[in-house]
C-alpha cells in the first residue's frame, strides 16, 4: 500500500527506487547463490534466464503505463527496450569472438559476462546521463546523432557478417601487455593474483578490458539510437539497462545458433537508418509517431528472424578460425 501511494505520488522517483532494488537483488542472488560456483550455463538455464529478464521488462513497462505516463511513455519504453536488445545481437556476435579468441573456458563465460554487464551499467549511465544533458543543452546534436546513425546503417549494412576481430590492436589491449604484468592461465577463474608482494593480472583480465571496450564502441551506436525515440533519462536508462541485463542470457541462448539470423543483420542496419531518418526529418518539422515507431522496429525484426528460419542460407558462414593467443 505504501508503495502504491508512493508510485501515485513520485511514479518516477518509486519506480527508480524498484528499478534499483530489482538489480540489486537479482545481480547478489545471480552471483552469491546460483552461479557461485564456475560452472557452464545450460541451454535450458539460458532459455529460463531470458524469460525472466523479459517478463520482469514487461512488468517494468507495464508499471510506467499505470503509474508514470500512459501509453505514451510505455510506447517510447518498450521502443527504446526493443532497439537495444536487438542492437546487442551484433554485441553478442563480437563476445563470442574474443571469448574464442583468448580460448576461454566455456565455465568461466558466465563470471565473465556478468562482470561485463556490471561494467556496462556503470559506462552506460555515464553515456546517457551525458547525453541528455547535452542534448538539453544543445538540441541540434540530436541531428549529429540522425547522421551518425544514417551512416552506421549504410555501413552494416555492407559489413561481412562473420566480422573481423584482431584484439592485439585494441588500444586498451596495448596498453595493458604493455604496463601491466599479465600472467599465463586461467587461475581456477581468477582475473588477479598475488605472488610474493605483487599483484598479476590473468588473460581473463585482458577479456574483461576488451568486452568493456567494446561495449562503449556499441553504445556509440544504440544510445544515440534510443535518443531519437525519447530524451527522457528515466526511460532511456531503465530500458537500456533491462535490455544489458538480459544480454548474458541471450548470449548462452544464441551462441551455438547466431549464425542461422543471417538476415538480422540487414534487419538491424535498416533499423538505425530508419530511427537516423526519424531525426533528421525533425528539422523539416516531421515528426514520426512512437507507435508507428514501434510498429517499424517490431515488425522489422520479426521479419528479420522469420525470414532467416524459414529461407535458410545456402552458403554456410565460414567457421572462424580459433587463433592461439
Amino acid at each position: 500500500m505504501i508503495f502504491a501511494f508512493n508510485l501515485e505520488n513520485n511514479p518516477e522517483t518509486s519506480l527508480y527506487i524498484l528499478f534499483g532494488a530489482v538489480i540489486i537483488i537479482f545481480l547478489a542472488f545471480d552471483l552469491g547463490v546460483f552461479n557461485r560456483k564456475a560452472h557452464k550455463v545450460s541451454l535450458k538455464s539460458a532459455t529460463y534466464q531470458s524469460i525472466f529478464w523479459v517478463v520482469i521488462s514487461i512488468i517494468f513497462g507495464l508499471l510506467i503505463y499505470k503509474y508514470a505516463g500512459g501509453a505514451k511513455v510505455s510506447l517510447e519504453f518498450f521502443s527504446a527496450y526493443l532497439t537495444e536488445y536487438a542492437l546487442s545481437v551484433d554485441n553478442i556476435f563480437v563476445i563470442l569472438l574474443i571469448l574464442r579468441y583468448f580460448k576461454v573456458k566455456e565455465e568461466y563465460y558466465h563470471k565473465i559476462l556478468f562482470w561485463g554487464v556490471m561494467g556496462a551499467i556503470v559506462f552506460r549511465a555515464i553515456f546517457i546521463f551525458l547525453g541528455a544533458y547535452l542534448v538539453s543543452q544543445f538540441h541540434w546534436i540530436l541531428y549529429i546523432f540522425g547522421a551518425f546513425l544514417v551512416y552506421s546503417g549504410v555501413k552494416i549494412f555492407f559489413q561481412k557478417a562473420e566480422g573481423d576481430l584482431d584484439p592485439e590492436k585494441n588500444v586498451i589491449i596495448k596498453f595493458s601487455r604493455k604496463y601491466l604484468k599479465i600472467t599465463k592461465g586461467d587461475f581456477s577463474g581468477k582475473f588477479m593474483v598475488k605472488r610474493g608482494k605483487k599483484f598479476l593480472f590473468t588473460p581473463l583480465f585482458l577479456v574483461i578490458v576488451l568486452i568493456e571496450s567494446t561495449d562503449l564502441i556499441f553504445a556509440v551506436d544504440s544510445i544515440p539510437a534510443v535518443f531519437a525515440i525519447t530524451q527522457s533519462e528515466f526511460i532511456l536508462y531503465t530500458s537500456n539497462i533491462f535490455a544489458i541485463l538480459g544480454l548474458r542470457a541471450k548470449f548462452f541462448l544464441l551462441a551455438g545458433i547466431i549464425d542461422r539470423f543471417y538476415l538480422l543483420q540487414k534487419g538491424l542496419s535498416f533499423i538505425l537508418i530508419f530511427i537516423g531518418a526519424k531525426m533528421l526529418l525533425e528539422i523539416f518539422n516531421i515528426h514520426i509517431s512512437t507507435v508507428f515507431s514501434f510498429s517499424v522496429i517490431f515488425g522489422t525484426l520479426l521479419l528479420s528472424i522469420l525470414v532467416s528460419l524459414l529461407i535458410p542460407q545456402k552458403k554456410k558462414v565460414t567457421e572462424i578460425s580459433e587463433i592461439k593467443n
